[in-house]
Formats: structure tokens, sequence, C-alpha cells
């Protein structure tokens, strides 16, 4: 018997499958089902962020299986709430979905949502969504966090003295996506399936960070509580992403760690990039340089300008880009 495929069955059925699997680890007070999610909000203040992947410049399904697709579009989200020094509380899911996709492809990316936010985000879950046809697979999330108790953590309030620090790995996810297009193409440029028994141990960790990232979510309460005075979440490069705390606070960031050209301009890797008062980083993060006043350059690598790109930009060639 042939395999279901999306075309073949309602926007019920597939809402269906999907809230089968979620399961009810929903704390709404409305959950899924009606035209909107009721969030209890304590405090009366909701961060909200929202992030779109899109088949092609953002994945290939050649490379990135349904699990590691849903995996991959709940941990951005979370690590953009936690990038406010909030805890994520929900999500909303909206699929563009090709018809001809098998229906059990929205079992699996519903999977990887539901570990994701067991593993990242515990209490979070996928409180409501939307289903539609498209040619071009597409997921789109809305994130909702709250600040329990804290004030939000913007970039604009580094000052000259603090510590700039870091949690989370770096360069890791622009390795994996450099093995990707450097190792899994065919002639004409058409991604090709991974071959697993051809990676190393090593290029396999890489390829788990591009394409199932796992961001320090809990660290960005952590950063908050411990008077974190400027916070982001690393997705663009640790060069670009410092150059906008930089340009947000109005000084110049200096980073003095040992740093290679794969952490200071690979993309994709949501680390928490903060800055703390002298001396006051917790736990889970490590100092990497410091504020000082505003010179010339917005961002310095051991007192000088970096020599290195810096940063992912999602407009750009990805052939010229990374070869």
């Amino acid at each position: 018997m042939s395999e279901l495929r999306v075309r073949d069955v309602s926007e019920a059925d597939l809402l269906d499958r999907i809230l089968r699997v979620l399961g009810p680890g929903s704390r709404a007070e409305i959950g899924p089902g009606d035209d909107a999610a009721v969030l209890a909000v304590p405090g009366g203040r909701v961060v909200a962020t929202t992030d779109t992947l899109v088949h092609g410049p953002d994945f290939r399904l050649a490379w990135t299986s349904p699990y590691d697709l849903g995996f991959k579009s709940a941990a951005v989200n979370v690590a953009d709430v936690a990038a406010m020094g909030a805890r994520p509380t929900a999500l909303l899911v909206a699929l563009a979905l090709p018809d001809w996709l098998p229906a059990t492809f929205v079992d699996a990316l519903a999977t990887g949502l539901r570990d994701a936010l067991a593993e990242l985000a515990p209490g979070c879950a996928v409180e409501g969504g939307d289903l539609t046809v498209s040619e071009t697979l597409t997921v789109a999330v809305t994130a909702l966090g709250v600040l329990d108790g804290v004030e939000p953590v913007r970039r604009s309030g580094a000052r000259p003295g603090h510590d700039v620090a870091v949690a989370g790995r770096l360069g890791a996810a622009g390795r994996g996506l450099r093995v990707l297009f450097g190792r899994f193409r065919d002639a004409d440029g058409t991604p090709l399936p991974v071959r697993e028994d051809e990676l190393s141990a090593a290029e396999r960790d890489d390829l788990d960070a591009q394409l199932r990232p796992r961001p320090p979510v809990g660290l960005g309460v952590a950063a908050a509580r411990a008077g974190a005075s400027a916070l982001m979440d690393v997705s663009d490069g640790l060069l670009l992403d410092a150059s906008r705390i930089a340009d947000a606070s109005g000084v110049t960031i200096c980073l003095d760690a040992d740093l290679d050209d794969d952490a200071l301009s690979g993309g994709e890797d949501h680390a928490l990039l903060a800055c703390f008062p002298a001396g006051s980083a917790p736990p889970g993060f490590d100092v990497i340089g410091q504020v000082i006043e505003r010179g010339e350059a917005a961002v310095l690598v051991r007192g000088t300008v970096p020599r290195v790109r810096g940063g992912w930009d999602p407009y750009a060639d990805w052939d010229s880009e990374l070869g």
C-alpha cells in the first residue's frame, strides 16, 4: 500500500497527528484547538520573538531530517527568548507544507519540537499554530517567555570596564555547514544525503551542532539575575553579534581570548553573549574580553581590527560564502 502524503489527508488529520505527538503537557489556560491560546502571564509582561526556517536558504531536506528540523526550529526560538533574560513558556508553530511530503513528516517534526523543548526549555510547550500548503517547505515559530521578576536584558547596556562573556559553543555549527557544502553536493551543486560512515567523530559533532543546536537556554535567566548589562544570542557569528552590542551600547568590545576564525565568524552557534560588571559573570559563562570606551572599531580581537569577515548573512550566496 502506498504511503500517505500530505495531499492525501485533511488539515484536521495533520493537526491530530501533531497533537498526538506533542501530548497533553500544556500549561496554558486554553491550549491548541481554539483560534488563539490563552496563557497565564506572571507579572503581566510577555517576551515574544519569531523566526522562520525556509527550505533553501535555511535548510535542505537532503541534509536535514524532519526530526532535526523540528528540533532546530524550537531551539533557535527559545534561544532568542533566553537572550532577553527570560524563561520560554510557549511556542506557536506555523507549517507551510508541500502536498507531496509524506504525512509522517509532521510526526517526526513534531517529535523534534517536543524533544527540543523537553531538553532545552522544560515547561515550555507548543500551544497552537497554523497549517497551510506551499510549494516551499517553511516552518515559522513564535516563541513567548516570561521574565520571572527580572528586568529584560537588552543589547544597549554594556559599559566600559564590564567583562564580555559567552556561554555555549562557538564555531562548531559553521564547521558543520562547511562539511555539508564541501562534501555532500554533486557536480551541479545539488545537495546529497550525508554518508555517516565517511565522517570523523569531530565532523559528526560539528554536524550535530549545525542541524540540532543546543543553546544554553537556562543561562539566560541566570545572566539576568547576575546583573548582565547586555545579552544576545550568537546566531550570526561572534564578531557580528558582538558588534551589535557595541553599536547599541556606544562602546568597543575587545575580545582577548584564544578564539580561532571559526569561533569568530561562524554562524548559528546560538551561544549566549553577555556583558557583566567586572567579576560578576555567573557559572556557565566564560570571560572572553572587556568593554572599553568607543574607538574607531566596534570590535577588536587582541587589540587589532579582525582580519576575518564577521557573520552569517541569509541574503548572501551560500556557494560564494562557503566555497
